[in-house]
């Protein structure tokens, strides 16, 4: 088999059977699908519409610009891809990539584009569709401040008949010649704002006025209303995770979801991921407080208000990138990097923790980016990287 990717994966399940409580091996298949990018393809992302339908999208890079795709599963197979967008002036980077999400056949993506010379000035740029990606809009940027500064880390949501999004911006951090993310300037915020599908701003609110620069943010929409987690940062450096809640037009203040303590002067460049069914929520996330590693998952059964005692799921090698998918309101999928090792697990809210799965070979390196997961029916699909072939794989599981 080609590479150092392995498709077929043993699974040890130890199962009572009678009184001998004999163990069964169960064999999962993971079943490489083909993928739809060409080579110098990389930054995937994977979204799952209310239908069960699969998107994947990537940025292309040509010698002179690059190019926004997308392709939806149809059968294990990818459809001849669609072009969402193009530019030579894009900020294109490993860990902020774009996004696009489907309400019917409403889409919204985005890609950023530099706004001015300094290394992390750039906008968010929107683009929308009516006709499931075949054609698309002139893009136009999100944000109002007209500055030259850093926007980014995106989520996209349907939310209802409109779209969710929210952002981390860089308005009270531009400086002349800002060629840094950490300094004695102004904080990194956090926003939102819901759009229709055609782009129209209907609100916008700003949710935290200082958070940590570089990880992504993460939402999900429960019955009380859209969640926001991302990384926080306080006065002393400690960048744990926080949830804000939309409850009756209001949005709470900022909460941390677990104390990990974490203290570091630096952006580890490692958001969480939440979902959400109805008022049950499941966050995961990376931390390295006391300098241990850890893959951690915490549920919630109010919508956010509280949440149990997280379950550690790695193997005491994480480098987190974690993804996360609800198989019900008491169980979850949950995806993390165990050094080189794209791993899965099935995780429930009672702390139980069912054994791990390897869905490839990867690289720790920047280059290999953020794998990710989406659920479809009784599948899971995966897209990475290959940083070795510079072109983007792509594998489902049975769930």
């Amino acid at each position: 088999m080609k590479n150092n990717f392995y498709f077929l994966l043993l699974s040890l399940a130890a199962i009572a059977c009678s009184q001998n409580k004999k163990e069964n091996v169960q064999i999962h298949l993971i079943n490489s699908i083909p993928s739809p990018s060409k080579p110098n393809s990389a930054e995937p992302f994977l979204f799952t519409d209310k239908d069960n339908t699969v998107y994947l999208s990537w940025v292309e890079k040509g010698e002179e610009k690059s190019i926004l795709k997308l392709s939806i599963l149809d059968n294990d197979k990818w459809a001849e891809p669609l072009t969402i967008a193009s530019g030579n002036g894009w900020f294109v980077n490993w860990a902020d990539y774009p996004m696009i999400a489907a309400n019917g056949e409403q889409m919204v993506a985005h890609f950023l584009d530099k706004s001015g010379e300094s290394t992390y000035a750039y906008d968010i740029k929107l683009t929308t569709s009516a006709d499931k990606g075949k054609t698309w809009k002139e893009p136009f940027i999100l944000h109002d401040d007209k500055k030259q500064a850093e926007h980014g880390f995106v989520t996209i949501l349907p939310y209802g008949e409109n779209f969710f999004v929210t952002w981390l911006d860089g308005r009270n951090t531009a400086m002349e010649g800002m060629n840094h993310h950490e300094g004695h300037h102004g904080s990194m915020s956090l926003r939102a704002a819901i759009i229709d599908s055609v782009g129209n701003k209907i609100n916008e609110w700003e949710l935290d006025n200082k958070t940590c620069d570089c990880c992504q943010t993460t939402a999900a929409i429960t019955t009380s209303g859209p969640v926001v987690i991302y990384r926080d940062r306080s006065d002393e450096e400690i960048r744990d995770m926080s949830i804000v809640r939309l409850i009756d037009g209001q949005w709470t203040e900022p909460k941390a979801i677990h104390n990990d303590n974490w203290k570091i002067a630096g952006c580890p460049v490692n958001g969480p991921r939440v979902v959400a069914d109805g008022n049950s929520v499941a966050v995961a996330w990376f931390s390295a407080a006391s300098d241990t590693s850890k893959a951690n998952v915490v549920f919630s059964t109010d919508g956010g208000a509280t949440f149990g005692n997280p379950t550690r799921v790695d193997e005491g090698s994480a480098i987190g990138r974690v993804d996360i998918v609800m198989i019900d309101n008491q169980s979850v999928v949950v995806s993390w990097m165990e050094g080189t090792k794209i791993k899965v697990a099935k995780v429930h809210s009672d702390g139980k923790l069912e054994p791990s799965i390897t869905v490839a070979s990867s690289s720790e390196s920047r280059s290999s980016g953020f794998p990710q997961m989406t659920k479809s029916g009784n599948k899971l699909i995966f897209a990475w990287t290959d940083d070795v072939e510079k072109n983007i794989k792509v594998a489902s599981l049975k769930l």
